[in-house]
């Protein structure tokens, strides 16, 4: 009797093992279920975060590419205008000196009135040359804004359907100092921008 009733008892405490082992599987595969499942919920165990790193998005964004051009060009531009200016005003300078050095000029006076023309023509250069510099800044200021808002704009309608909890901007590896890849949507963000800024132009 007494060995009936441990058989018995050691069946019992096997059954109870064998249940607990099946009722903990079968919440772990529901939690993967649920974690596989839906746009709110996180994937696979991934925390909802994700990274954009800059220096790409930058490299490939077309219109990153296009402003930079622009800004190009017209940096191009003041200096071929400013550079046309200083060898016109060479040329005069040397040409008094020439007339001065042969006492080509018919009075001491004129001269004088040479000079200081020559003298303000180089003032009104280097004026020139400060308020082209000063717009280029002011041109490139207003483009990184233009671009900024774009971005920013982008992030959140981008966000409606993948809903990070955190995206972080990345500039050389500055901020993140180790992600692994799937944290990194750099690619994706830029092939979408590029495909927004195509359709809009």
């Amino acid at each position: 009797m007494k060995n009936l009733s441990l058989i018995i008892n050691a069946v019992l405490a096997v059954a109870i093992v064998v249940l607990f082992v099946l009722v903990l599987s079968n919440k772990s595969n529901s939690a993967t279920k649920q974690s596989t499942t839906g746009k709110d919920q996180v994937i696979s165990g991934k925390l909802p975060i994700a990274y954009v790193n800059i220096d790409s998005l930058l490299l490939h964004y077309q219109f990153a590419k296009d402003a930079n051009e622009s800004l190009i060009k017209k940096q191009e531009d003041s200096r071929a205008t400013i550079n046309s200016k200083a060898v016109q005003l060479k040329g005069e300078m040397d040409e008094f000196q020439r007339k001065l050095n042969n006492n080509a000029f018919l009075s001491r006076d004129r001269a004088e009135q040479e000079q200081a023309r020559l003298q303000k023509k180089q003032q009104d250069l280097q004026e020139l040359d400060g308020n082209l510099s000063k717009q280029l800044v002011q041109i490139q200021q207003k483009m990184s804004e233009q671009l900024r808002d774009t971005i920013n704009a982008f992030m959140k309608e981008f966000n409606k359907e993948h809903k990070y909890q955190l995206i972080i901007s990345n500039t050389s590896s500055d901020n993140v100092l180790y992600a692994e890849k799937g944290y990194d949507i750099t690619l994706e963000v830029t092939k979408a921008l590029n495909e927004r800024y195509v359709a809009k132009k």
